[in-house]
């Protein structure tokens, strides 16, 4: 059997340094929240495959969905004969998803492939060209996509020049010194100074920010947001591909807030690990594409159409959604505890809604200012002691916690305890 080493020697000298890998570990097998690699190495996945498995690695019954189907046929192209498992999730997702009125649902692959087919719809439903986006926010890594998230690096470094009709204004936060007030009042000088409104097709933003550092979109800037869109007739985008599917203590993280948006793009946990994203909006929205110009060869996949529904299902008698929020209560409840000691390395602004929970590394006790090196340490340290960590942030800075919803309490606990260790090493 191969070493993690030999491992990492092959891929280096077979696959482009474009694609990162977190941590030098190859996986051999995975179940639940642990996860095995070649040399036999047990680690507690706290980082879920950024955040794809909130029913776990290998659910019984997502895995036996996909045997079924499997045994049945595993693609035709939903464009060339369709099947039913297709018209069945696309109904459930129309009657939970928040939109307000009739909806429709279309699936597609990736998270990115959801959200370029969001802005092509949009701009098919409006006539119009633009989109607002925002500084920290991820979206994918196309040509569209990548244009659309608001960092440079390692997103955008070297592909320039970007798609055009893309705007960005700042997020609102306060390590960035930006109020919502200021988010608002830069989107009214987009207005005047760069795109007048009657050319915006809509207005993308993630309910927490992934990438960007689990960040949650203020309640008063959604309310703002639904403002502008409603008066100036431009849609309003909510991407959920990282908070969507009970992470956050909701169905969707949207559903923290009292407004509704015209189209939402979702993924990741959607289908428990197998490919599978979608576009769900107004139904009168959705139908503005022309028939052939919304589809692809894989989109909508027979074998993710069935993990889907059942993970619908594990959601719903696993009771998920609530176990989101007790699962957070018990991180913020650790991570408190954690800064406090003075023998561990300092964290600060420990955050997220449900169980979607970060927390920055700092240089100092009391301060804000970014570490990312001692992040990388951490990370390590935590690698090293048996637990998968992932960072993210604009600085490099913050660790998030991304733990399968249905990881047990006791490996839970081990896991924040190997956590506590890495900070104190």
């Amino acid at each position: 059997m191969s070493t993690n080493s030999e491992l990492m020697a092959r891929r280096m000298a077979a696959v482009p340094r474009g694609v990162g890998n977190a941590h030098a570990v190859f996986t051999a097998r995975a179940e639940n929240a642990e996860l095995w690699d070649v040399e036999g190495k047990r680690y507690i996945d706290f980082a879920g495959g950024i955040a794809v498995l909130n029913t776990g690695h290998r659910h019984p019954k997502v895995m036996a969905a996909v045997q079924k189907q499997m045994e049945a046929f595993t693609h035709t192209c939903f464009q060339v004969t369709p099947y039913d498992s297709y018209i069945e999730l696309a109904e459930k997702l129309n009657a939970i998803a928040p939109i307000e009125g009739e909806a429709k649902t279309i699936f597609f692959t990736t998270g990115a492939e959801a959200l370029e087919n969001a802005v092509k719809i949009a701009r098919a439903a409006t006539g119009r060209p633009g989109v607002i986006t925002f500084a920290g926010g991820y979206h994918g890594r196309t040509m569209l996509t990548m244009a659309m998230t608001g960092k440079v690096l390692p997103y955008k470094k070297k592909f320039a020049p970007m798609p055009a009709e893309i705007y960005h204004v700042p997020f609102p936060h306060k390590q960035f010194e930006v109020s919502v007030e200021d988010s608002l009042k830069y989107i009214d000088m987009l207005f005047r100074a760069d795109i007048e409104p009657g050319r915006v097709a809509a207005i993308a933003l993630e309910p927490v920010q992934g990438e960007g550092g689990f960040l949650p979109a203020p309640e008063e800037l959604l309310i703002g947001l639904r403002k502008i869109c409603d008066e100036h007739g431009i849609l309003l985008i909510i991407d959920e591909v990282q908070t969507g599917f009970a992470r956050t203590g909701k169905m969707f993280a949207i559903e923290h807030s009292s407004i509704k948006p015209d189209i939402m793009t979702v993924a990741k946990s959607l289908a428990g690990g197998f490919p599978l994203s979608a576009v769900i909006g107004k139904a009168e929205i959705m139908d503005a594409a022309e028939p052939g110009g919304l589809g692809g060869t894989y989109a909508g996949s027979p074998l993710g159409c069935a993990a889907a529904l059942a993970v619908l299902k594990v959601i719903e008698e696993e009771k998920l959604v609530a176990r989101a929020n007790v699962i957070g209560a018990r991180m913020k409840t650790r991570l408190e505890a954690m800064a406090q000691r003075n023998d561990a390395h300092p964290i600060a602004n420990i955050r997220g809604p449900g169980a979607m929970i970060a927390f920055d590394v700092v240089k100092t006790r009391g301060t804000d200012e970014p570490d990312p090196e001692a992040t990388k340490k951490i990370l390590a340290a935590a690698k090293e002691k048996g637990l998968i960590l992932l960072s993210c942030g604009v600085f490099g800075n913050a660790v998030r916690l991304l733990m399968p919803l249905t990881i047990s309490d006791a490996l839970l606990e081990e896991g924040l305890d190997i956590l506590e260790a890495s900070l104190a090493s």
